[in-house]
């Protein structure tokens, strides 16, 4: 597989100074689904806000506290949403340094109706793994304000990846989480992961000029209307190859997967079943597709 971005090689647990008032550290949990590993933020200059502290990790853990200076505390933890791979390490943080945990909300909050639904009727979530006992201090609305000392954060709700997925403005600058990431697309897996929220995500942050986003993964995006455009444009493909084999016959999101991800590596094949098994989900909204019996991960799909 070719490295998507070869020049982006930081070194787990150091925090690189990325701009005034602002680290990166990056946790010790490399993968096909997280690239380098998480990346967790620290933003202030004496009274911090560490943003997405990242998996369950000792070391992970000494590292963000050995990133606090003396004349130094921790005042705000925020996390983008509740995966494995971003919210765990957020109690531990707590209990060691009395700083709250603030996040949309805990694991099941933000999703639609129809997510809702599925997930009662059993569609579990695949691929990166949810926090399912995750619950923050404080829950943050859309449009919320956090400030600190120094610094001042807008929380924007932005689910599509997962349903309580927060982006943090600060000013221009944006915590992208991962619902946008340079290094590759989002995984967007029912019922945590919503297709046409994530679709509406990204046209909300296109109605905003942004100078950089600051990701959950990979480097910083910095030509950033450019990138939200090829988000867009990557899953209308998507979206117009999943019509195309439609019309051909009727298939499950598995054939449709297999048939489209053609040069896809065999170990995020089924992240790629469940990207399709998204779409399908939305075009059935939009009674484009229907499903031919109960809406599953192993319905068969056909044109509407």
């Amino acid at each position: 597989m070719i490295d998507p971005q070869p020049d982006f090689q930081p070194v787990q647990g150091h925090a690189e100074q990325l701009a005034p008032g602002l680290r990166r550290i990056l946790a010790p949990n490399p993968s096909p689904m997280t690239f380098r590993g998480t990346n967790t933020y620290v933003l202030g200059h004496r009274a911090l806000a560490v943003i997405d502290p990242g998996p369950l990790s000792d070391t992970h853990l000494a590292a963000i506290l050995s990133a606090v200076g003396p004349q130094q505390s921790i005042s705000h933890i925020l996390v983008t949403h509740a995966h494995l791979d971003h919210s765990p390490l957020a109690r531990p943080l707590s209990e060691a340094t009395g700083a709250p945990v603030l996040a949309f909300g805990d694991a099941r909050a933000g999703r639609s109706a129809l997510m809702r639904q599925l997930a009662e009727t059993g569609l579990a979530g695949g691929g990166e793994g949810v926090d399912a006992g995750f619950v923050p201090d404080e829950t943050l609305a859309d449009g919320a304000l956090i400030e600190g000392d120094g610094w001042r954060l807008e929380a924007l709700h932005t689910p599509g990846h997962f349903g309580n997925h927060l982006s943090f403005a600060w000013g221009d600058v944006l915590f992208s989480g991962d619902l946008v990431m340079g290094w590759a697309s989002s995984l967007v897996s029912p019922p945590d992961g919503d297709l046409g929220a994530f679709m509406q995500s990204l046209e909300r942050l296109r109605c905003r000029r942004w100078s950089r986003m600051h990701p959950g993964h990979g480097a910083p995006v910095t030509d950033t209307a450019a990138r939200l455009d090829a988000l867009l444009a990557h899953r209308r493909a998507r979206e117009a190859s999943i019509l195309e084999a439609l019309a051909k016959a009727p298939a499950d999101a598995a054939t449709l997967a297999a048939a489209i991800y053609k040069d896809t590596d065999p170990v995020l094949l089924p992240a790629a079943v469940r990207n399709v098994l998204a779409h399908l989900i939305d075009l059935t909204q939009r009674n484009a597709v229907i499903s031919l019996g109960h809406l599953e991960k192993d319905a068969v799909f056909s044109m509407a």
